[in-house]
């Protein structure tokens, strides 16, 4: 008889010449099916019982997020061997594995470290000589203000003209995600100012490039 190692072996082997997963992969199947096997009293695939006691240690030790990937290891393992037909009837089936991944808040900027970063644009623009590096630390200070000012996607950001900027009310016209149009008010005069300054001094660049920030 076929041990529940080997049987994960061959698993595996599928995985990596039929399915064609990456190696990260299938070292992550390995890990959590190693882990399903070592659980488990005899080296026989796990019925009903041994799964749901598995699946409630995992919840004890891990996070959400862990034991759903974990689980969606174990579940594909099964659905393979009913495929082959190892398993006359997929135990998983019987198992309710519904839960909610907690929401994470996005991890904000610190205000020191904002002000570190604008600090050292305005320093290198102080500092350059050269037009070619005067109007290259005006685009660099542009583009932290009004991503600071804004929220804007870098994407957004590239994809700027000079058509999309109206300085006459300090706003911004962006074509998001879906093609979906949005207008962005620009509050803080420091950010017209320099948003201005650089659309003047490197206007014929700008021209040049079709783009706002060459």
């Amino acid at each position: 008889m076929t041990t529940l190692k080997q049987t994960i072996e061959n698993y595996l082997t599928f995985c990596a010449y039929q399915k064609k997963l990456s190696a990260k992969s299938i070292k992550a199947y390995a890990i959590d099916l190693e882990q399903l096997r070592r659980h488990t009293t005899s080296e026989t695939i796990p019925v009903k019982a041994e799964l749901s006691a598995f699946i409630t240690y995992l919840h004890k030790i891990y996070f959400p997020r862990t034991v759903k990937r974990k689980i969606a290891s174990i579940r594909a393992f099964l659905n393979y061997l009913e495929f082959e037909e190892i398993l006359i009837e997929n135990p998983m089936k019987k198992i309710k594995t519904k839960f909610q991944i907690p929401q994470t808040l996005p991890r904000t900027i610190p205000l020191m470290l904002i002000e570190n970063v604008l600090r050292a644009a305005y320093q290198e623009l102080k500092q350059a000589k050269t037009i070619y590096a005067i109007n290259t630390a005006l685009r660099n200070a542009a583009i932290i203000e009004l991503l600071f000012a804004t929220g804007l996607r870098v994407s957004e950001l590239c994809s700027l003209n000079t058509q999309h900027i109206d300085f006459g009310n300090g706003s911004i016209r962006i074509m998001g995600k879906g093609a979906k149009e949005r207008i962005l008010q620009i509050g803080n005069p420091e950010v017209l100012a320099i948003l201005q300054r650089y659309a003047e001094e490197d206007a014929e660049r700008i021209r040049s490039t079709g783009f706002f920030f060459c």
